[in-house]
């Protein structure tokens, strides 16, 4: 009868050879990224391969096609800062900020802002042309942001000079949400409202513009039918002071559902203000006015 050897355990030496044992690591860290992918950053930031002002082949496209061979300021150059977040609870409702950075000396307006979501359906979400009676030509809305994505904002001044800012954002299925369908009677109602009262002191005041809109996408599914529902969408919302231009926006789907812009309305210090009206047209036609009459709404 043959005796057996006790158990012995598997053992694995580390080699000895200093240059050996720094392939062998070398070799298992490539099998890892091979299999993982690009490494990450730390958790909830960018990926290292991307930079919140790096290119894409999208905004290459893009670029060419609306800008041509411009130049296109854009960091510390830059007149014009996007702000946004990293990563939005919601891709159907990306909140969105747009500061410009020019200084109150500067003899120099903006004309004319255009705000692009890289890879996005219909990247061209908005094109703002700016009025004589807005303030500082600063901006607040949402957006829908279909996949991880660049958002842009291209700010052109008066000069012809093209100013940029860019963030990455990482939320996706912003263009595939189903839209809130409970008041469809009041599809196109445009309201007008002052978030802080009409304020004279700084010489401007806060307004928001707000019109009901699912601002379909033709990406969303009807939960009933199992049929996509047809694109219908906000075209366009032209603010005015009287017969005096705020700004007019041009838009597509990629402004989120009930579009509404914050923007800074210039007062003066005293006196009659007017009555502000924004008119509304959408992608079917139906045709809508908001008014609201500034010297009835109460001083902060």
């Amino acid at each position: 009868m043959t005796a057996h050897r006790p158990f012995e355990p598997l053992t694995t030496t580390t080699p000895a050879d200093p240059a050996r044992r720094r392939r062998l690591a070398q070799g298992l860290a490539l099998g890892v990224a091979s299999v993982a992918g690009p490494a990450l950053g730390a958790i909830g930031g960018l990926p290292t391969n991307v930079g919140h002002a790096d290119s894409s082949p999208q905004w290459e496209t893009l670029r060419e096609r609306l800008f041509g061979t411009q130049t296109i300021a854009s960091g510390a150059a830059s007149q014009v800062q996007l702000i946004v977040p990293l990563r939005a609870a919601y891709g159907a409702s990306v909140p969105v900020r747009i500061v410009s950075k020019l200084a109150n000396s500067d003899g120099r307006r903006v004309r004319r802002m255009t705000l692009l979501v890289d890879k996005n359906p219909s990247p061209v979400a908005a094109t703002l042309t700016l009025g004589e009676a807005l303030g500082p030509a600063h901006f607040e809305t949402r957006l829908r942001v279909d996949e991880y994505s660049h958002i842009r904002v291209i700010q052109q001044l008066d000069d012809g000079s093209l100013h940029m800012d860019s963030r990455y954002v990482k939320v996706s299925g912003g263009c595939s949400a189903p839209p809130n369908r409970e008041s469809p009677h009041l599809i196109g109602k445009t309201l007008l409202r002052l978030p802080d009262g009409l304020t004279r002191e700084a010489g401007n005041t806060a307004v928001d513009v707000t019109v009901l809109h699912p601002n379909d996408t033709g990406f969303e599914l009807n939960q009933v039918t199992v049929m996509f529902i047809p694109p219908h969408f906000v075209r366009s919302i032209r603010v005015r002071l009287g017969e005096r231009p705020v700004f007019d926006a041009d838009m597509d789907f990629s402004v989120s559902e009930n579009p509404t812009w914050r923007f800074q309305l210039a007062v003066p210090a005293q006196g009659q203000v007017g009555l502000l009206s924004a008119e509304v047209e959408d992608s079917k036609e139906l045709r809508t006015r908001g008014e609201l009459d500034l010297d009835r709404a109460g001083v902060a």
